[in-house]
């Protein structure tokens, strides 16, 4: 897959099928939309297009603490899903707030007409595009005899079917049901950072722990607590338990981290990159009365990993 920056250096081709969308998390039912338009593109000798906008619209125009907005994919993420998917471009229209006032009768003239060439317009039955949202479905369609190219809509029920939403995702995740979200996503739901300098207490009650560091601040990261993980070191995987939360047995300062625990493993590996798949949720967060009684705990939460551990194939994991 090819991606481009902004849609002006878009080679012309014959026959083009162009989507547009954020595609948060590239779930299952995105997935299906992508296999429609990878599968008329390819039927027909074309290439297939998507275009997003990126950094997300709420960002700009609410800002990114104000939106409450978390996202489930990174740029990356979902260049990568999106290319698995059979994908031939994908466009990435970079989102300004003067790029917010393009009506949407400019940006199909000057965007998919003029500069990708379009031949088949697919969206899904709900999206919107141009300024105040004024571009659908129902816009396009009305004014269809006006444009060079031919229009199919993705209907409700080729979506919902599947029951599954990036919002449903979200949730699933802030309660903890990483199953639900595995199901929606149709793999693990996944984060990557880098190893930083900690504390160091986990080591020194007999769990060392990598302390990670997202590379970008919008990525949602699910409930606090403790999780069953798979982690991925140099293309080498392993297993282990992560805490998320702000240690309230040992501080009182509310600072959230991130710290991994990882299985048979014992590596300086400081300043290193890792991804962590989320595979099963054990406990809540909580308060101990002493560092003691949370030593036992994580003894107990290991023991419990191991269990979790050994129901999945190495398929699953």
């Amino acid at each position: 897959m090819i991606i481009l920056e902004g849609a002006d250096s878009f080679p012309k081709a014959g026959y083009t099928v162009v989507t547009i969308g954020t595609f948060d998390g590239v779930h299952i039912g995105h997935q299906e939309i992508l296999n429609k338009i990878s599968k008329q593109a390819k039927e027909n000798k074309g290439v297939s297009i998507v275009i997003t906008f990126w950094p997300h619209p709420r960002y700009v125009l609410q800002g990114e603490k104000e939106s409450g907005l978390k996202l489930l994919s990174t740029f990356d993420d979902k260049a990568k899903r999106m290319a698995d998917q059979g994908i031939d471009y994908l466009v990435k229209i970079p989102f300004t707030k003067e790029f917010s006032q393009t009506s949407s009768e400019d940006f199909i003239r000057n965007t998919l007409e003029g500069k990708l060439g379009t031949t088949h317009l697919v969206i899904g039955y709900d999206h919107h595009f141009g300024r105040n949202r004024e571009g659908s479905f129902e816009y396009l369609a009305n004014n269809i005899d006006d444009y060079g190219f031919s229009l199919q809509e993705i209907p409700r029920q080729d979506i919902d079917h599947v029951g599954v939403s990036s919002t449903k995702i979200r949730k699933a995740l802030n309660e903890g049901k990483v199953d639900v979200a595995r199901s929606y996503l149709g793999r693990n739901y996944e984060i990557t950072g880098e190893v930083v300098h900690g504390e160091k207490l986990g080591r020194e009650i007999g769990y060392p722990t990598a302390n990670i560091q997202l590379s970008e601040s919008y990525k949602l990261i699910p409930i606090d607590g403790i999780y069953v993980v798979k982690v991925i070191h140099k293309k080498t995987i392993y297993f282990g338990m992560m805490y998320i939360g702000i240690k309230p047995t040992v501080h009182d300062n509310n600072q959230r981290v991130i710290e991994v625990n990882i299985f048979e493993f014992d590596e300086d590996i400081y300043g290193e990159v890792i991804t962590i798949d989320f595979l099963e949720y054990i406990r809540a967060d909580k308060k101990f009365e002493n560092l003691d009684l949370l030593k036992k705990q994580i003894a107990d939460d290991k023991i419990k990993s191991l269990n979790v551990l050994g129901k999945y194939t190495k398929n699953d994991k």
